[in-house]
């Protein structure tokens, strides 16, 4: 059997799909999910793709794997797509926010007034017992 990238390839889908297309599909098979969640294919330049890792430790790491990473990219798309694979460090923000740390247990204010749930009834109420202990 066939693998879908090989195939679309032999296709020549020139204005459809491009050769960086089927490389960036590709990434994820090439490299698995964990990877993939923390490098990503930037572009493909002259059969070289062009791969940003989220800092410089999955760069280095990334960097030693490349002869394991290229013949899979290769069997998955078939030979001369990518010849060459390059990783820098991503030059913008994470491409996903921080991760914040929830409370199992959700903080109970000591505030009567906090349980109100309009809010502009909460603040009237907090102006008028601001006002009364003044």
């Amino acid at each position: 059997m066939e693998r879908a990238g090989r195939s679309l390839a032999k296709l020549k889908l020139s204005d459809a799909v491009t050769h960086e297309d089927l490389a960036r599909a590709a990434w994820p098979a090439a490299v698995g999910r964990n990877i993939a969640r923390h490098a990503w294919v930037k572009a493909l330049v002259r059969g070289n793709l062009v791969v940003e890792a989220e800092d410089g430790v999955w760069q280095q790491h990334l960097f030693h794997l490349r002869y394991q990473i290229l013949p899979k990219l290769c069997d998955l798309l078939g030979a001369g797509i990518v010849r060459e694979v390059e990783f820098r460090i991503a030059s913008a923000a994470p491409r996903r926010p921080p991760q914040t740390a929830q409370s199992a247990h959700p903080v109970e204010s000591t505030d009567e007034a906090d349980r109100i749930q309009d809010p502009a009834f909460r603040m009237v109420y907090k102006q008028a017992r601001k006002k009364a202990s003044a």
